[in-house]
């Protein structure tokens, strides 16, 4: 599709899209930014640089509604979102030269997240999570352990973020919920930021390397952060359970996608 209005309004309703999905799930929401800027006519080669700088804005609209009871785990982010970062570079660098495109990798990948969303869905019957907006000090207290285990969920998250170009917060959650013990809504919340963190140095890397489609990116970042602030609304107006439950259905959706057009490429 040729540059025009047009197309500028699509691409910010896709970003709204992708806004209210990054708000609600606390991910960066490249599974439908990516694929809608390429429907436009965004080139293959600026697609994934292209959605980066919708990211971090969009992660500090969503966020703002998650500021209140210590929904957004600081001290967390503190150990993830550095090492994510690390790791999110160099699995940049990796994954040109990791053989086969990609395509073995993101199969495995769905598969992955297949199997983390039915984790999260049979977790939800088997234990109810808190209801309340105010953090289990048994599951939210950082001890030594929990340090390390938040460290690690970043170089995890980090380096599936870089080598394979799926947003962070696919991983963190499961991840904050498993090892950290973490409320769904502070999961949600605390990755939405680490997030936004882990989007600023691959931005920067494509925005040197002339890796953006600017147009795209203005008109996407503007739609991200209105649809954002929603879909924190829409998260926080659930019950843990229930976001848990939906949550790990999107997974499901994702897996699915990603493993298809992957299998379909081999």
């Amino acid at each position: 599709m040729d540059a025009g209005i047009f197309r500028d309004v699509l691409t910010a309703l896709a970003g709204i899209a992708t806004g209210i999905m990054s708000g609600t799930f606390g991910v960066g929401g490249a599974v439908i930014s990516t694929p809608a800027i390429r429907a436009l006519g965004c080139s293959a080669a600026l697609a994934v640089g292209t959605t980066l700088p919708s990211i971090l804005p969009g992660a500090v609209s969503g966020s703002w509604r998650y500021r209140h009871g210590e929904l957004i785990q600081w001290k967390v982010v503190a150990f993830t979102a550095p090492s994510g970062i690390v790791t999110a570079i160099l699995g940049a660098w990796v994954s040109p030269r990791v053989p086969g495109d990609g395509h073995l990798l993101m199969v495995l990948t769905a598969l992955l997240l297949m199997w983390s969303s039915i984790n999260m869905i049979r977790s939800v019957s088997l234990r109810e999570p808190s209801e309340s907006n105010e953090p289990d000090d048994t599951k939210t207290n950082l001890r030594n352990s929990q340090s390390f285990l938040a460290t690690l969920t970043g170089l995890v998250s980090g380096s599936l973020s870089g080598l394979l170009g799926v947003g962070g917060g696919i991983v963190m959650v499961p991840l904050f919920r498993r090892w950290l013990g973490l409320p769904m809504k502070n999961a949600v919340a605390t990755s939405l930021v680490c997030v936004g963190c882990f989007a600023v140095p691959g931005t920067i890397t494509h925005a040197i390397e002339g890796g953006i489609d600017w147009r795209f990116a203005i008109w996407l970042t503007i739609g991200v952060v209105v649809g954002a602030p929603f879909g924190s609304k829409m998260a926080l107006k659930m019950s843990d359970k229930k976001l848990q439950r939906v949550f790990g259905l999107f997974l499901a959706a994702v897996a699915v996608v990603y493993g298809s057009g992957e299998l379909l490429a081999l």
